[in-house]
């Protein structure tokens, strides 16, 4: 059961997404929903609107499932094979300079790929999917057996599907998955300088 509390108000979404590594394995993910997720995606701001973001994607039962699933590493292996889609997001990590033909590297690719990466998981909450973002994967296999051009980093490879049942999870998880706290604004928000405190008023979620 999600009972995360907000100290502020924010979007109902924000607090109902979570990183669940129980999934449905008899539950399907279809092509229109993963289209909404990557519309979703299109629409994340990036540095010169440069939009570096890159998605390469696997449905359970395709011909690249199996490819793609055993990137990850063991661990990743043993629960996100329940997911009914993995997708890898890359990014772009030089861009296009004025001169033609020049291109030089990019300072905000994995930054901008990141903000891409949290508007799909958004979107898919509320459609009533759940995701979950792994780093624990082979960069360099990923690289070779997705056929990734030179300039494009592997960020994460993310499970989709929809949210199982714990008790499907391997021993060790089970306990663990639950919606995750976070950490106090005061914790990580200054003000004028960092490690002085940011005066944003008490907390309230009215």
């Amino acid at each position: 059961m999600n009972t995360r509390v907000s100290h502020h108000p924010i979007l109902p979404v924000i607090l109902e997404r979570w990183s669940t590594r129980a999934f449905d394995r008899t539950a399907p993910v279809d092509r229109k929903e993963l289209a909404a997720l990557f519309e979703a995606a299109r629409w994340a701001p990036s540095a010169f609107n440069m939009q570096p973001w890159r998605f390469v994607f696997a449905l359970r039962g395709d011909a690249g499932w199996d490819a793609m699933r055993d990137l990850l590493i063991p661990f990743n292996q043993g629960w996100a094979g329940a997911a009914g889609a993995l997708i890898c997001i890359c990014s772009e990590v030089d861009v296009a300079t004025k001169t033609p033909g020049e291109r030089q590297p990019s300072y905000s690719h994995s930054f901008d790929a990141g903000a891409a990466w949290a508007l799909l998981a958004l979107q898919a909450s509320s459609i009533g999917l759940s995701t979950h973002a792994m780093t624990g994967f082979d960069v360099e296999r990923a690289t070779s057996v997705l056929q990734l051009p030179s300039n494009m980093r592997p960020e994460a490879i993310i499970a989709v599907g929809r949210e199982g049942a714990r008790a499907d999870l391997p021993d060790g998880l089970r306990e663990r998955d639950v919606p995750s706290d976070r950490h106090p604004l005061e914790t990580f928000v200054y003000q004028h300088s960092f490690g002085t405190a940011a005066q944003l008023g008490a907390a309230s979620t009215e």
